[in-house]
């Protein structure tokens, strides 16, 4: 005679489970607050000014290489060289190709930076609001022009993906100094998951500053390591409690995994309560599903009947 309702095991959810879902949690919501990752990277010292070319004229606003500078500075020289051949405004313009008014500018200008005012000096630009975030995503180690310009459009940039590309090549390269680049979220979440007894003296040392520097990273700690006393110790009385606490914190990522457990909050209570698990029945539904995959289409039933026996 089968077990009716009263009878039946209560559902319990495997803690391997609970355990993988708090990990990814808790990596999202360091990869959240990466910024707080760089208090264990010192300070990059400023890099001392590049010199400026003998050739340049002191004060220019526009060093040798800005395509606009070189091509005033070309067009200026090759219109006073005609000139001082002895030719006419007229005969420049023919010669040179360009409007009469131009060659009047250019022959007024006594040396090229008199030419260097206008629409390019000191223009603002669409992308100025978010070259602090571009920023910290370089700082970050992500230098790819197309993957920003797809992160930027969403926060409300409006201009074109070449005007990204040109200023993340300009910071390519500029010469900048060689500096350590802080630890992955991936790396500073394997810190919080892990027993603080099982990291090494450096490692406890990193941990703490970040804790001191992010408030809410100092949270996630306290979380994770409460939410792994209560699975060690079958304490899942505490569960609510826990639920709780979370919810105060700024911390999405958990917020999410908060809103999943109280879908399931009598398995979930369960699994961090009784001590047996389904994890061994799970294990071979698993091994039986992989074994189904690898003959399908090509036996029949009884020759799966023999392999699940026999394995």
């Amino acid at each position: 005679m089968g077990k009716g309702p009263a009878q039946q095991a209560p559902r319990r959810r495997p803690t391997s489970t609970l355990w993988h879902n708090l990990s990814e949690a808790a990596e999202r919501a360091v990869a959240q607050h990466r910024r707080c990752l760089r208090a264990l990277v010192p300070a990059a010292p400023e890099p001392e000014p590049e010199p400026a070319p003998e050739d340049e004229p002191s004060g220019s606003p526009w060093p040798t290489g800005h395509r606009f500078a070189d091509r005033t500075r070309s067009r200026h020289a090759a219109v006073h060289a005609l000139l001082e051949a002895g030719h006419s405004l007229r005969s420049v313009q023919r010669q040179l190709g360009m409007a009469w008014h131009t060659v009047k500018r250019f022959s007024d200008a006594a040396k090229p930076e008199d030419l260097f005012t206008g629409q390019w000096q000191n223009r603002t630009s669409v992308l100025d609001d978010y070259k602090p975030y571009l920023d910290d995503r370089w700082n970050d180690g992500i230098t790819n022009a197309w993957k920003l310009w797809e992160e930027i459009v969403p926060l409300g940039y409006k201009g074109s993906y070449q005007r990204v590309r040109a200023y993340l090549h300009k910071k390519r390269t500029s010469r900048r100094p060689v500096t350590a680049r802080p630890p992955s979220p991936r790396t500073v979440s394997g810190w919080i998951l892990s027993r603080p007894e099982t990291l090494t003296e450096p490692e406890q040392l990193q941990l703490k500053t970040i804790r001191t520097q992010c408030p809410e990273l100092d949270a996630l700690t306290r979380h994770v390591r409460s939410f792994a006393t209560m699975l060690t110790d079958r304490q899942g009385e505490r569960l609510p409690a826990w639920l709780d606490a979370v919810r105060q914190d700024d911390l999405p990522s958990l917020h999410t995994l908060a809103a999943g457990i109280d879908r399931d909050i009598d398995a979930v209570t369960a699994g961090l309560t009784l001590p047996w698990s389904s994890g061994a029945v799970e294990g071979h539904v698993n091994r039986i599903k992989m074994l189904k995959r690898q003959m399908f289409g090509r036996a029949g039933f009884q020759l799966l009947r023999k392999r699940v026996l026999l394995a």
